[in-house]
């Protein structure tokens, strides 16, 4: 593979696991240099540690002055952002009747205000050099409406509207930005979903885990290299005309 990325500068939230580390190799392997961001800290430094060029640095994004430190640290560390991955983000279920404002905050401070706050802090570097990436780690539920997912549904397609919004201003400035949106992927937050669906139905893993995929057509999970080699190809010149997308990763669930 050709080092397309040399020397650009990625920073990933939520970069320690799962899709965040899987994008932080695609990415390396192009040779982007990496700042690994999360809360988790074993977990970011592992993800640094494996990787030719990275640094990890704490982060948690509903911090609004912990984002310009650490984004302040980053470009001290390797320069302007090049590529934004906007990873981190959390969910919770629960049926219409039962969801609390509460959890409608916590998922928003999340899934929709950490993003827009990680976008403003690499902008305008990007509006400066006329060139830049931000690719939005949003979901499946951001273009259909899961049962007992409404809270995090409505956190994810606000996260597409964004999506689109900056899009339109960023187009002319060279700058892209794009939602990529994976359905059931193998992750932590899958398996904690599998364990809660066994918990609560006596179901096996195996009966579990063919339920969540029911309705993908190639019937199964998607692996989060899979995710991970969409956010490198997005990151790349060649996909520099694909702007306020909703890429959909889903085996054909939603088409």
């Amino acid at each position: 593979m050709t080092q397309t990325l040399a020397g650009a500068h990625a920073f990933i939230t939520g970069g320690g696991k799962g899709i965040g580390a899987a994008a932080a190799w695609a990415l390396a392997a192009l040779g982007a240099r990496i700042t690994v961001t999360g809360r988790d800290v074993a977990a970011i430094e592992e993800t640094a540690a494996s990787l030719p060029a990275a640094r990890a640095l704490q982060l948690d994004v509903t911090d609004e002055a912990g984002i310009k430190r650490v984004h302040a640290a980053a470009v001290e560390a390797f320069g302007p952002v090049q590529i934004l991955v906007n990873n981190s983000g959390i969910a919770e279920t629960a049926p219409v009747l039962k969801i609390t404002p509460a959890m409608v905050r916590r998922l928003m401070d999340v899934n929709l205000i950490g993003a827009l706050l990680c976008a403003q802090a690499v902008l305008p570097a990007m509006v400066a050099a006329r060139q830049g990436r931000i690719i939005n780690i949003a979901s499946l539920a951001s273009v259909h409406g899961p049962a007992y997912l409404g809270a995090y549904a409505a956190s994810k397609h606000a996260l597409l509207g964004l999506t689109r919004a900056m899009a339109n201003e960023t187009a002319k400035q060279g700058i892209t930005v794009n939602a990529v949106c994976p359905g059931y992927v193998r992750t932590g937050m899958v398996e904690r979903g599998l364990e809660n669906i066994m918990a609560k139905t006596g179901k096996s893993r195996a009966e579990a885990e063919a339920e969540l995929v029911k309705h993908n057509p190639q019937g199964r999970l998607i692996e989060p290299d899979e995710v991970g080699a969409t956010v490198a190809w997005l990151a790349q010149l060649e996909a520099r005309s694909v702007t306020g997308q909703a890429i959909v990763i889903s085996g054909g669930e939603v088409m």
